[in-house]
């Protein structure tokens, strides 16, 4: 199991030349089972891919110093009040200056008192039906890495999220079916609904996905090419698509 307290390389020195992403976790509220499986499953997917992750849960790393080394900073599973206001300012200034942002599922259950981050996100958690459910997802956008490989419908099973102040001008990649998924007592939405994107702010790019809430979804290939193709659209200029 990767020791999470502390910040750690994850590749070897001999790849010190590679692209560089970091692996952020740190949680203050609900803590995610599938954190560990989570981080094993994209540094192996970044060793694959030549690419150096680096995963921590210590938000000192947020200082201009250390964040110019990354070419995306990962959201991975974080809840609530993660960052100061010093860590704030330094990861603003990051995505101002062309860095790369990714969130995966409960991202968008962190730093609700912080604006700007609702709109890196493009969107804040707004609740979930009960348990894991099978849903049905359509892929909005093919043409991009996070989407290019999936079945339209993809049936999986998931936490689906409800999700409110839904930033306008999101590149929408998957929509998902809540009538797949939602009882009628439970109102499903009549059309389907966004629940991953990509979208440039203030200089940077950020792609995210409600999806990834089960440690299963870090064995799923599917769903790690979702997630791997989102990581490279954050990390090149322009979305790389």
């Amino acid at each position: 199991m990767l020791a999470l307290a502390a910040l750690c390389t994850v590749a070897g020195a001999a790849q010190s030349a590679s692209p560089r992403i970091l692996l952020f976790s740190k949680t203050a509220g609900y803590r995610h089972a599938s954190i560990e499986p989570a981080v094993a499953a994209l540094t192996r997917l970044a060793e694959e891919h030549g690419v150096v992750a680096e995963a921590t849960e210590d938000a000192s790393v947020f200082h201009p110093g250390e964040l110019s080394r990354f070419a995306a900073v990962v959201f991975l599973l974080t809840s609530e009040d993660v960052l100061d206001e010093a860590q704030q300012s330094a990861f603003t200034a990051y995505i101002r200056a062309g860095g790369g942002f990714v969130g995966i599922h409960s991202a968008s259950d962190t730093e609700y008192d912080w604006p700007w981050y609702g709109r890196l996100v493009g969107a804040y958690f707004n609740g979930h039906p009960d348990g894991v459910r099978t849903g049905r997802l359509l892929v909005h956008d093919p043409r991009t890495p996070a989407t290019s490989g999936l079945p339209s419908p993809w049936i999986r099973i998931d936490e689906w999220y409800d999700l409110r102040d839904r930033e306008p001008g999101l590149r929408v990649l998957l929509d998902i079916d809540e009538t797949s998924y939602k009882t009628e007592e439970e109102s499903p939405a009549p059309e389907p609904r966004p629940i991953a994107w990509f979208h440039e702010l203030d200089g940077g790019q950020a792609f995210y996905t409600a999806l990834g809430h089960s440690a299963e979804s870090y064995s799923e290939p599917l769903f790690l090419e979702h997630l791997w193709g989102g990581i490279t659209m954050a990390m090149a200029a322009g979305g790389g698509a």
